[in-house]
């Protein structure tokens, strides 16, 4: 350790403003502070502004106090004011709250992460009692904005209870006058004509999983009764339609891709196929191992290398697409969000990138038996390290300031974290569970962590293409679209 010679960097500390940096391709520095801004600067631009030699008359002086990298010239004001933009969801409470409504499905996916069980097993619905208690808590949330997702299982097969809950909290918040969204995550196999237009009418906004042409779909999603993506397909074109005519596509059907180690070959056509079904845009996922994924990681999992080469030709060929077709809105939902966080004063609120993140304080979710879990991922471990209690005997006060969930704040709050010191740390956050999942320990072992690898190799090379300026283009387009996100 004492043979290790730390290279001295020279800086002005009454010039240079604070800032995390990071060599990155062609010689170049990617620079960022605390709210987000940036700048990419060639080496020798770098030292300069390093040692606070970068001139009042250097065409980049004003760039650089723009972005609060001048320490004597900082706009304090509009730097507080977009500090607090960025962070006001640590004061909203809670606003997305998952109801699993029932563990049961038609499907067996190789990479079910719910554990959910068979079609015809008994005893793990939702009933309506406690769906009662769990909708009569959700709005005890100070947020203003209020989303209820139902999940499972397969939610289509509880029926009934997922009609309750949309009645109910509709009734409910006439007086309590949430702005209050209602989204349904289905497979669609049990999709009919009055459920389609019992969702229309109440404006539940619908997603499924499309994994891809016909063949990869199904390898990953193995329905049963018959061809999962044929059906998927079917209810898709049939909603968007609907939705279309109904509800001016305020409410439009979407999907989202689960990439499996059957997918990696295939991001081109994945995306040929949300083109060629006319989705605006497509949402690409890892797997985490967690529930079924686990077990078959062997034979269904991937390196954070292979999936980073995967990512990257798909979002080339969005990119390519984009440019070829300049009207399009097409594009990847997931860059979507980082672009959002780079490019604009707003913060998206996508849970996962968040410091803390979004368990206990930005999601809760209800399961199907009133347990209540910190997050979505809390509830898919095979024990209760994050059940925060029965919706029978625990308050809304008692569930937000439960001290698992300050354990995850902390434990996700960047500053406290290896991530402080990382030139991405405006974009990023980490998830405690999948820590506890992959390591033991919700504290993030960065060497070793394949999501912080992910998020990183991803940040590059938005960064890399950021800096062509007709990419950077569409990047600002992409960032200023506001389509439901988790």
């Amino acid at each position: 350790m004492n043979n290790i010679k730390i290279p001295k960097i020279e800086f002005n500390s009454e010039k240079t403003g604070f800032c995390r940096f990071k060599k990155i391709k062609d010689n170049k520095y990617l620079l960022t502070n605390d709210v987000g801004e940036y700048v990419i600067l060639p080496h020798v631009k770098f030292k300069k502004f390093l040692k606070g030699e970068i001139k009042e008359t250097d065409s980049l002086y004003p760039i650089l106090q723009e972005q609060g990298l001048i320490r004597d010239r900082m706009n304090f004001p509009a730097l507080i004011s977009e500090n607090q933009q960025k962070n006001l969801f640590l004061w909203q409470g809670p606003s997305l709250h998952i109801i699993v409504v029932t563990l049961r499905c038609d499907h067996k996916c190789i990479y079910c992460q719910a554990s959910s069980q068979g079609f015809n097993n008994k005893g793990y619905d939702l009933d309506v009692e406690t769906a009662k208690k769990i909708v009569d808590v959700i709005f005890k949330s100070p947020s203003k904005s209020i989303a209820i997702e139902f999940q499972g299982g397969e939610p289509l097969i509880n029926w009934p209870v997922v009609k309750f809950i949309i009645e109910y909290a509709q009734e409910k918040n006439k007086t309590e006058k949430k702005n209050l969204e209602l989204r349904l995550v289905s497979n669609l196999s049990l999709m009919d004509n009055g459920k389609l237009n019992f969702l229309v009418k109440n404006s539940v906004t619908l997603c499924t999983s499309l994994d891809g042409p016909e063949k990869i779909h199904n390898m990953n999603r193995i329905w049963l009764e018959g061809n999962s993506y044929q059906n998927a397909i079917k209810w898709l074109t049939k909603a968007r339609k609907i939705y279309k005519s109904k509800l001016e596509n305020k409410f439009r059907p979407g999907a989202i891709v689960t990439v499996s180690r059957f997918s990696l070959k295939y991001p081109k056509e994945i995306v040929n196929e949300y083109i060629k079904q006319g989705i605006e845009a497509i949402f690409v996922r890892p797997l985490t191992p967690l529930g079924v994924a686990k077990e078959q990681w062997q034979r269904i999992g991937y390196s954070a290398e292979e999936y980073l080469k995967f990512y990257k030709t798909l979002l080339d060929y969005v990119i390519s697409y984009n440019l070829k077709n300049p009207k399009t809105r097409f594009h990847e939902n997931f860059a979507k969000i980082i672009l959002a966080k780079i490019l604009t004063e707003y913060d998206p609120n996508y849970l996962e990138l968040r410091s803390p993140c979004g368990a206990g304080i930005g999601q809760l979710l209800y399961n199907y038996d009133g347990k209540v879990y910190t997050c979505d991922e809390g509830r898919m471990l095979d024990e209760d390290t994050f059940c925060l209690g029965d919706i029978n005997k625990i308050s809304y006060n008692n569930i937000i300031s439960h001290p698992t969930v300050k354990s995850l704040c902390l434990a996700s709050c960047l500053e406290g974290l290896a991530c402080d010191q990382c030139v991405y740390k405006p974009y990023c956050g980490v998830c405690p569970i999948y820590n506890y999942a992959t390591a033991g320990n919700i504290f993030s072992q960065l060497p070793t962590n394949e999501r912080c690898k992910i998020n990183k190799g991803i940040l590059n090379f938005i960064f890399e293409k950021i800096q062509n300026k007709k990419i950077k283009e569409i990047f600002i387009k992409w960032s200023k679209f506001t389509l439901p996100i988790k």
